[in-house]
Protein backbone atom coordinates (compact mmCIF):
# COMPACT_ATOMS: atom_id res chain seq x y z
CA UNK A 1 0.00 0.00 0.00
CA UNK A 2 1.31 3.24 -1.34
CA UNK A 3 1.54 6.89 1.25
CA UNK A 4 -0.91 9.22 0.20
CA UNK A 5 0.76 12.11 2.58
CA UNK A 6 3.69 13.18 4.61
CA UNK A 7 3.66 16.10 6.88
CA UNK A 8 5.55 17.75 9.75
CA UNK A 9 3.85 20.59 12.15
CA UNK A 10 5.65 22.60 14.21
CA UNK A 11 4.11 25.20 16.60
CA UNK A 12 0.90 24.72 14.68
CA UNK A 13 2.37 25.37 10.78
CA UNK A 14 1.77 22.35 8.51
CA UNK A 15 4.16 21.37 5.90
CA UNK A 16 4.25 18.69 3.33
CA UNK A 17 7.53 16.37 3.04
CA UNK A 18 8.06 15.64 -1.15
CA UNK A 19 9.27 11.85 -1.93
CA UNK A 20 13.01 12.35 -2.85
CA UNK A 21 12.94 9.52 -5.59
CA UNK A 22 17.07 8.78 -5.31
CA UNK A 23 16.49 8.10 -1.55
CA UNK A 24 13.64 6.81 -1.23
CA UNK A 25 12.80 9.41 1.70
CA UNK A 26 10.29 12.46 2.72
CA UNK A 27 11.72 15.63 2.54
CA UNK A 28 11.06 19.62 2.84
CA UNK A 29 12.87 22.61 3.92
CA UNK A 30 11.24 24.08 6.78
CA UNK A 31 11.20 27.37 7.96
CA UNK A 32 11.88 27.80 11.49
CA UNK A 33 9.66 29.83 14.10
CA UNK A 34 10.94 33.34 14.85
CA UNK A 35 11.11 33.11 18.26
CA UNK A 36 13.00 31.51 20.46
CA UNK A 37 12.34 27.96 21.78
CA UNK A 38 13.99 28.64 25.24
CA UNK A 39 10.49 29.98 27.01
CA UNK A 40 8.61 26.54 25.46
CA UNK A 41 7.85 23.65 27.55
CA UNK A 42 11.13 21.88 28.13
CA UNK A 43 12.76 24.50 26.10
CA UNK A 44 12.03 23.37 22.84
CA UNK A 45 9.30 23.19 19.66
CA UNK A 46 7.57 20.02 19.62
CA UNK A 47 7.61 18.38 15.97
CA UNK A 48 5.09 16.08 15.04
CA UNK A 49 5.41 14.24 11.82
CA UNK A 50 2.12 12.71 10.34
CA UNK A 51 2.31 9.66 8.10
CA UNK A 52 -1.03 9.03 6.07
CA UNK A 53 -1.40 6.27 3.00
CA UNK A 54 -3.84 5.58 0.90
CA UNK A 55 -6.12 3.38 3.48
CA UNK A 56 -6.30 6.05 5.40
CA UNK A 57 -4.01 4.43 8.18
CA UNK A 58 -2.21 7.17 10.29
CA UNK A 59 0.95 6.97 11.86
CA UNK A 60 2.11 10.35 14.08
CA UNK A 61 4.91 10.28 16.33
CA UNK A 62 6.06 13.43 18.14
CA UNK A 63 9.00 15.22 21.31
CA UNK A 64 7.28 12.20 23.53
CA UNK A 65 7.69 9.17 20.99
CA UNK A 66 9.83 6.89 23.31
CA UNK A 67 11.88 5.96 20.20
CA UNK A 68 12.50 8.97 17.95
CA UNK A 69 11.41 11.13 20.02
CA UNK A 70 14.92 13.24 21.17
CA UNK A 71 15.14 13.56 16.94
CA UNK A 72 12.07 15.96 17.10
CA UNK A 73 12.81 18.20 19.63
CA UNK A 74 13.44 21.09 18.06
CA UNK A 75 15.52 23.97 19.59
CA UNK A 76 15.68 26.98 18.10
CA UNK A 77 18.18 30.12 19.13
CA UNK A 78 17.46 33.90 18.57
CA UNK A 79 20.42 36.47 17.22
CA UNK A 80 19.13 39.13 18.83
CA UNK A 81 21.16 40.28 22.13
CA UNK A 82 19.31 42.39 24.69
CA UNK A 83 19.78 46.25 25.72
CA UNK A 84 21.31 47.75 28.48
CA UNK A 85 20.41 51.24 28.94
CA UNK A 86 22.32 52.98 31.88
CA UNK A 87 20.01 55.37 34.16
CA UNK A 88 21.90 56.59 36.82
CA UNK A 89 24.35 58.35 37.34
CA UNK A 90 23.88 60.21 33.49
CA UNK A 91 26.75 60.95 31.45
CA UNK A 92 29.40 63.55 32.86
CA UNK A 93 27.34 63.78 35.91
CA UNK A 94 28.94 65.23 38.88
CA UNK A 95 28.34 63.75 42.31
CA UNK A 96 28.34 65.00 45.55
CA UNK A 97 27.63 60.91 47.24
CA UNK A 98 30.56 58.79 47.16
CA UNK A 99 28.59 55.83 47.59
CA UNK A 100 25.76 56.39 44.83
CA UNK A 101 23.17 54.09 44.14
CA UNK A 102 24.28 52.74 40.41
CA UNK A 103 20.98 51.67 38.34
CA UNK A 104 20.14 50.32 34.92
CA UNK A 105 17.54 48.53 32.74
CA UNK A 106 18.46 45.07 30.93
CA UNK A 107 15.79 44.17 28.20
CA UNK A 108 15.56 40.78 26.07
CA UNK A 109 11.76 40.36 24.02
CA UNK A 110 12.53 37.20 22.88
CA UNK A 111 14.51 34.61 25.18
CA UNK A 112 15.02 36.82 27.99
CA UNK A 113 17.73 38.15 29.84
CA UNK A 114 19.71 35.54 31.71
CA UNK A 115 19.83 37.56 35.22
CA UNK A 116 23.12 35.56 35.82
CA UNK A 117 24.89 37.62 33.30
CA UNK A 118 24.17 40.67 34.32
CA UNK A 119 27.62 42.25 35.55
CA UNK A 120 28.72 45.95 36.05
CA UNK A 121 33.11 47.25 36.01
CA UNK A 122 33.81 49.91 37.91
CA UNK A 123 36.80 51.50 36.70
CA UNK A 124 39.45 48.89 36.08
CA UNK A 125 38.46 46.75 38.84
CA UNK A 126 36.78 43.22 38.90
CA UNK A 127 33.67 42.33 37.06
CA UNK A 128 30.85 42.46 39.84
CA UNK A 129 27.97 40.31 39.66
CA UNK A 130 27.28 39.72 43.25
CA UNK A 131 25.25 42.31 45.30
CA UNK A 132 23.24 43.63 42.56
CA UNK A 133 19.23 44.08 43.20
CA UNK A 134 17.29 42.29 39.97
CA UNK A 135 13.54 43.21 39.75
CA UNK A 136 11.91 41.54 37.06
CA UNK A 137 9.65 43.55 35.15
CA UNK A 138 8.55 43.35 31.60
CA UNK A 139 10.84 42.51 29.12
CA UNK A 140 14.25 41.84 31.19
CA UNK A 141 15.34 43.31 34.90
CA UNK A 142 15.37 46.75 36.74
CA UNK A 143 19.02 46.74 38.37
CA UNK A 144 20.64 48.72 41.15
CA UNK A 145 23.93 48.70 42.98
CA UNK A 146 25.34 50.25 45.83
CA UNK A 147 29.43 50.22 45.92
CA UNK A 148 30.42 49.00 49.66
CA UNK A 149 33.82 51.02 49.55
CA UNK A 150 33.71 54.87 48.90
CA UNK A 151 34.36 56.14 45.38
CA UNK A 152 37.29 58.64 45.47
CA UNK A 153 36.82 61.83 44.45
CA UNK A 154 37.28 62.33 40.92
CA UNK A 155 36.37 60.49 37.41
CA UNK A 156 34.80 57.29 37.09
CA UNK A 157 33.40 54.80 34.21
CA UNK A 158 31.06 52.05 35.28
CA UNK A 159 30.57 49.45 32.41
CA UNK A 160 27.66 46.89 31.63
CA UNK A 161 27.40 43.65 30.43
CA UNK A 162 24.61 41.07 29.97
CA UNK A 163 23.52 37.97 27.70
CA UNK A 164 20.06 36.77 26.87
CA UNK A 165 18.81 33.55 27.22
CA UNK A 166 20.06 31.82 24.29
CA UNK A 167 23.74 33.20 24.71
CA UNK A 168 24.05 36.25 23.22
CA UNK A 169 25.87 39.17 24.43
CA UNK A 170 24.63 42.72 24.76
CA UNK A 171 26.90 45.78 23.30
CA UNK A 172 28.54 46.87 26.28
CA UNK A 173 27.11 50.16 27.30
CA UNK A 174 29.66 52.97 29.70
CA UNK A 175 29.04 55.97 31.81
CA UNK A 176 31.69 58.28 32.57
CA UNK A 177 30.87 60.29 35.86
CA UNK A 178 32.93 62.71 38.17
CA UNK A 179 32.68 62.29 42.17
CA UNK A 180 32.92 65.43 44.06
CA UNK A 181 32.40 65.65 48.06
CA UNK A 182 35.02 68.42 49.09
CA UNK A 183 33.60 71.95 48.28
CA UNK A 184 36.08 74.52 46.72
CA UNK A 185 39.00 76.37 48.53
CA UNK A 186 37.84 80.62 49.09
CA UNK A 187 40.32 83.02 50.23
CA UNK A 188 39.42 86.77 50.88
CA UNK A 189 42.45 88.51 51.06
CA UNK A 190 40.54 92.10 51.46
CA UNK A 191 39.08 93.45 53.38
CA UNK A 192 40.13 92.24 56.25
CA UNK A 193 38.33 90.78 59.28
CA UNK A 194 36.88 93.56 61.08
CA UNK A 195 37.95 96.24 59.51
CA UNK A 196 37.03 99.94 60.29
CA UNK A 197 36.97 102.46 57.51
CA UNK A 198 35.96 106.27 56.38
CA UNK A 199 36.09 104.95 52.60
CA UNK A 200 32.93 104.25 51.14
CA UNK A 201 34.96 102.56 48.81
CA UNK A 202 36.18 98.90 49.55
CA UNK A 203 38.01 96.37 47.25
CA UNK A 204 36.89 92.71 47.61
CA UNK A 205 39.88 89.88 46.27
CA UNK A 206 40.42 86.51 46.96
CA UNK A 207 41.39 83.09 45.21
CA UNK A 208 38.93 80.19 44.76
CA UNK A 209 40.06 76.61 43.32
CA UNK A 210 38.18 72.78 43.20
CA UNK A 211 40.24 70.61 41.75
CA UNK A 212 37.43 68.61 40.97
CA UNK A 213 34.48 70.35 39.45
CA UNK A 214 35.85 73.62 38.43
CA UNK A 215 34.72 76.24 37.15
CA UNK A 216 34.08 77.76 40.25
CA UNK A 217 31.31 80.39 40.07
CA UNK A 218 31.90 83.20 43.09
CA UNK A 219 28.62 85.74 44.28
CA UNK A 220 28.76 88.48 47.15
CA UNK A 221 26.11 89.69 49.07
CA UNK A 222 26.12 93.07 50.97
CA UNK A 223 24.34 93.55 53.93
CA UNK A 224 20.41 92.66 52.42
CA UNK A 225 21.60 93.11 48.49
CA UNK A 226 21.05 91.10 46.43
CA UNK A 227 24.19 88.40 45.72
CA UNK A 228 25.86 89.39 42.53
CA UNK A 229 28.19 87.74 40.40
CA UNK A 230 32.09 88.01 40.53
CA UNK A 231 34.29 87.49 37.28
CA UNK A 232 36.51 84.89 38.71
CA UNK A 233 39.72 84.99 36.23
CA UNK A 234 41.63 81.61 34.80
CA UNK A 235 43.95 81.32 38.19
CA UNK A 236 41.01 81.42 40.44
CA UNK A 237 41.55 85.17 41.44
CA UNK A 238 38.95 87.85 41.78
CA UNK A 239 38.24 91.67 42.60
CA UNK A 240 34.65 93.49 42.86
CA UNK A 241 34.26 96.81 44.32
CA UNK A 242 32.16 97.60 46.86
CA UNK A 243 29.93 100.64 48.30
CA UNK A 244 29.61 100.26 51.61
CA UNK A 245 26.48 102.07 53.98
CA UNK A 246 27.09 104.26 57.09
CA UNK A 247 27.92 101.96 60.03
CA UNK A 248 28.22 97.99 60.22
CA UNK A 249 28.16 96.01 56.99
CA UNK A 250 27.99 92.36 56.49
CA UNK A 251 29.73 90.79 53.22
CA UNK A 252 28.99 87.25 52.59
CA UNK A 253 31.15 85.69 49.68
CA UNK A 254 30.02 82.46 48.28
CA UNK A 255 32.28 79.91 46.25
CA UNK A 256 29.94 77.37 44.44
CA UNK A 257 31.78 74.77 42.51
CA UNK A 258 29.59 72.75 39.48
CA UNK A 259 28.58 69.72 42.09
CA UNK A 260 26.71 72.52 43.83
CA UNK A 261 29.03 72.65 47.07
CA UNK A 262 29.51 75.57 48.73
CA UNK A 263 32.28 77.86 50.43
CA UNK A 264 30.75 80.63 52.48
CA UNK A 265 33.14 83.14 54.39
CA UNK A 266 31.46 86.42 55.63
CA UNK A 267 33.17 89.64 56.63
CA UNK A 268 31.72 92.69 58.81
CA UNK A 269 33.59 95.67 57.96
CA UNK A 270 32.47 99.29 59.49
CA UNK A 271 32.38 102.58 57.48
CA UNK A 272 32.87 105.56 59.80
CA UNK A 273 32.68 109.17 57.82
CA UNK A 274 32.09 111.16 60.92
CA UNK A 275 35.06 112.90 62.50
CA UNK A 276 34.98 112.86 66.53
CA UNK A 277 33.27 115.91 68.05
CA UNK A 278 35.27 117.82 71.10
CA UNK A 279 32.58 119.61 73.33
CA UNK A 280 34.68 120.68 76.54
CA UNK A 281 38.14 121.27 77.47
CA UNK A 282 38.56 122.04 81.35
CA UNK A 283 42.65 122.79 82.47
CA UNK A 284 42.62 122.47 86.59
CA UNK A 285 44.78 124.78 87.99
CA UNK A 286 44.27 127.44 85.61
CA UNK A 287 46.72 129.27 85.59
CA UNK A 288 49.07 126.81 87.00
CA UNK A 289 52.41 127.74 88.76
CA UNK A 290 55.64 127.49 86.05
CA UNK A 291 56.72 123.99 86.19
CA UNK A 292 53.81 122.38 88.16
CA UNK A 293 51.72 119.80 86.92
CA UNK A 294 48.02 120.15 86.39
CA UNK A 295 44.73 118.27 84.72
CA UNK A 296 43.26 118.65 81.68
CA UNK A 297 40.10 117.02 80.80
CA UNK A 298 38.55 116.59 77.26
CA UNK A 299 34.97 116.03 76.45
CA UNK A 300 34.90 114.06 73.36
CA UNK A 301 32.37 112.08 71.71
CA UNK A 302 32.28 109.91 68.39
CA UNK A 303 29.20 108.66 66.66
Amino acid sequence: MSLKTVQVIINGVSTTLNLNSQTGKYEATVTAPNTSSFNQPNGYYNVTVKANDNANNITTVDADDPTLGTKLRLVVKERTAPVITPTYPSASATLINNKPTITWKVTDADSGVNPDSISIIIDSGSKITSGITKNKVSGGYECSYTPGTALNDGSHTIKFDASDNDGNAAVQKSVSFKVDTVPPTLNIASPAAGLITNNPKVTLSGTTNDATSSPVTVTVKLNSGSAANVTVESNGSFTKELTLAEGTNTIVITARDSAGKETVISRTVTLDTKAPVITDVVITPNPVDGGKTFTITVTVTDA
